[in-house]
């Protein structure tokens, strides 16, 4: 197979000529730095175009930090005649909102496709490549700095190789989802994909994530609860790491210790060298005041009762993944099932085909029994 053109692409006027050729789809994917900010940077965004057969596909470079590239592009990604097929986009897509105010739609993800299509789950491009392609990718770049300039032949190369591929795939995956009869379960999970894109309003119950939170009673809980929404809400707002703004030790310390004036809270961050000294209004503040919800919050689940719960609908679910052929985790993660026994009513991911699947079979482990069967809490 021939070598696709690849372009860098510094000015808007280069790229504009670029897109009036576009077709019913491209392949579109990002490189973007997050280390230092909440909100990623997004660097370079790479577009394969389709030439006429037998012709590979032409690659475009571009440069985000350029000028009025961001403008530029964001037409191509809302629009809705044009397949945007991407690779795990869950990432770009925040970076692309965040810099272009515009999301990819439609978007062919190859990675849920892979799926639902019973290749595996959360298979990363270089893998997909190489089951369904028989092509070695090479991934020497993965933890490049993408903001400097200029970027190094093998930055280059390996931006370009990201998207080389996705036009194949797009077609070896469509073909299996459609043989299958899984194409409208794909089309909902991406339109959800969007759709957690577009609002990004932060987890709900944050202190679950935290081990530590399984030790705290339960005024600490939701005094946990409080910081962290406050630490997300404060991160959005400066561009800065959530961890950099309170760290997780320190949140518990408080949550725990609950200070009980603004000179103890002080004396506490005293001995904390990664305390926010200039914070420390505002975390005092978040301590002490209530949220409206936080006392529809679920406690961590740590009793060998709530093990055994979720042990049981696990095993249900691994049991209806055997029968459809689908690669554990695709149909329910522990995580959305501990969504289910803290008494959410089918959220987000688990609505839709899912439910549709798996109700039948959870439902009655979900019921409130006194012999043994599991129980919402």
């Amino acid at each position: 197979m021939s070598s696709s053109p690849v372009h860098w692409v510094t000015e808007p006027a280069v790229l504009r000529p670029h897109l009036e050729t576009v077709s019913t789809r491209v392949a579109i994917d990002t490189e973007f730095i997050r280390e230092r900010t909440y909100w990623p940077q997004l660097s370079l965004v790479q577009v394969a175009l389709e030439s006429a057969a037998p012709a590979p596909p032409v690659i475009l470079l571009l440069d985000m930090l350029a000028p009025g590239m961001p403008e530029a592009l964001a037409p191509l990604l809302r629009d809705r005649a044009v397949t945007k097929v991407m690779h795990s986009a869950s990432e770009d897509l925040v970076a692309l909102r965040r810099s272009c105010d515009a999301l990819p739609e439609p978007l062919f993800d190859t990675q849920i496709a892979a799926g639902l299509a019973g290749i595996g789950a959360g298979l990363g491009y270089q893998r997909l490549v190489q089951e369904l392609l028989g092509v070695a990718v090479d991934k020497g770049e993965t933890r490049s700095d993408w903001m400097k300039r200029p970027l190094s032949p093998s930055q280059l190369a390996y931006a370009a190789e990201d998207v080389r591929h996705l036009f194949a795939l797009h077609d070896a995956l469509s073909g299996r989802l459609d043989a299958l009869g899984r194409r409208e379960w794909f089309e909902e999970d991406c339109a959800r994909l969007l759709e957690n894109a577009r609002d990004d309003e932060g987890e709900r119950w944050p202190h679950l994530s935290l081990r530590s939170a399984q030790f705290l009673d339960a005024a600490g809980q939701r005094r946990l609860l409080r910081l962290l929404r406050w630490r997300d809400a404060q991160a959005r707002r400066s561009d800065r790491p959530r961890t950099w703004v309170l760290d997780n030790d320190l949140a518990t310390t408080l949550a725990r210790e609950a200070p009980a004036d603004r000179g103890a809270l002080d004396r506490l961050f005293e001995t904390h060298p990664k305390a926010p000294r200039k914070l420390a209004g505002p975390v005092f503040e978040a301590l002490g005041t209530p949220l409206p919800d936080e006392a529809d919050a679920p406690a961590p689940r740590t009793s060998e009762r709530d093990r055994k719960a979720l042990r049981r609908l696990q095993d249900a679910v691994a049991a209806r993944s055997g029968e459809l052929g689908l690669p554990d985790g695709v149909l329910a993660s522990r995580r959305w099932l501990e969504s289910l026994l803290d008494g959410e009513d089918w959220p987000g991911v688990l609505s839709g085909w899912r439910r549709a699947e798996l109700e039948p079979a959870l439902a009655p482990l979900l019921e409130p029994a006194g012999d043994g069967a599991a129980t919402s809490v």
